[in-house]
């Protein structure tokens, strides 16, 4: 009988060679991040006409280069 920590091994391999283990991972932080900002009650600063073609420089290139977890964080919900 496999022990708790083979099926553990087994199962983050499985979703690691799927591609989804940095799906699960990236959307965990993307909630997380949600999460922490929900409950500042602060009002976001509304970004300079410079901070957001920077923004969206960085979005084109992670979603030129296929980086789709990393920019699943950086897109707001």
């Amino acid at each position: 009988m496999a022990t708790l920590n083979e099926l553990k091994d087994a199962l983050k391999d499985a979703l690691d060679k799927r591609g989804t283990l940095n799906e699960l991972k990236a959307k965990v932080r993307s909630e997380v991040f949600s999460a922490i900002d929900d409950t500042k009650g602060i009002p976001k600063p509304v970004p300079s006409e410079e901070n957001e073609v920077i923004n969206e420089l960085i979005r084109e290139y992670l979603k030129y280069n296929n980086y789709r977890n990393t920019l699943s964080v950086m897109i707001p919900g």
